[in-house]
């Protein structure tokens, strides 16, 4: 986006407030700089030292507005609420619990779902404690897996793919099997990385508005083909034992 273009999105605090005003008829201009003051909301100032708001200063705006009046949070909790929607978790419902992970990436049955390719996990920011609430996984489970290398920390935080494969590993962990059974699943999977990354590929690099999104539509069709095939393998090997 050109800076005239994201000029054009900027709004002043007056049009904020216009916006505001329907839903929150006592909100004012003094109210907005409170907030501001608050870290709700950074908004971006002019050479002239004019506040410049988004329309996503809106919508945090709009949150902590609604969270005040409708639940009596004070801005303390807000914040962190506020932190955990930046992180791409969902908030608790209420004051004080802990965000929780995007329930888009958990089945109800609490695995994710395996054919699920998720293109911005790492949109996802969740700490070591969270990762591990959502997970159902122990801190030295956690340990081990990081050890073999399936879950690796982005900084300070996991995406993710981290919570996704640590949910895995949590409920592999019921069945008796640890994170050094889970290597030859890691090993394979490299594998097929590289495969499907050449399948990929080319359809990623085409020039064309298209291109990634087919590449994401073909990488959940390999991703789908590959649990298909290795479900079916491992119950024909499992009732070719069983036959013995």
């Amino acid at each position: 986006m050109s800076n005239a273009a994201r000029d054009e999105n900027l709004l002043g605090i007056g049009e904020v407030l216009a916006a505001l005003q329907p839903e929150f008829s006592d909100i004012t201009i003094s109210k907005i700089r409170f907030l501001e003051s608050e870290g709700i909301v950074i908004p971006a100032r002019t050479p002239s030292g004019y506040r410049k708001f988004t329309h996503a200063d809106i919508e945090r705006l709009r949150y902590a507005l609604t969270a005040q009046r409708d639940h009596y949070l004070p801005l303390r909790v807000i914040r962190e609420h506020l932190d955990a929607l930046d992180r791409g978790l969902e908030p608790p419902q209420i004051g004080g619990a802990a965000p929780r992970a995007p329930k888009a990436l958990v089945s109800v049955e609490g695995l994710p779902v395996a054919t699920d390719f998720v293109p911005d996990s790492v949109a996802v920011r969740m700490s070591r404690a969270e990762l591990l609430e959502a997970s159902g996984l122990t801190d030295d489970a956690l340990t081990d897996i990081e050890g073999f290398g399936l879950v690796e920390r982005r900084g300070r935080y996991y995406d993710a793919d981290a919570l996704r494969i640590a949910t895995v590993a949590a409920r592999a962990h019921e069945f008796g099997i640890g994170a050094r059974h889970l290597r030859g699943f890691k090993a394979a999977a490299d594998r097929e990385v590289g495969l499907f990354t050449q399948v990929v590929a080319p359809v990623a690099g085409q020039k064309t508005p298209q291109a990634a999104e087919r590449a994401e539509e073909l990488t959940r069709e390999l991703a789908a083909w590959s649990v298909s095939l290795h479900a079916a393998l491992v119950n024909a090997g499992v009732n070719r034992e069983l036959r013995r």
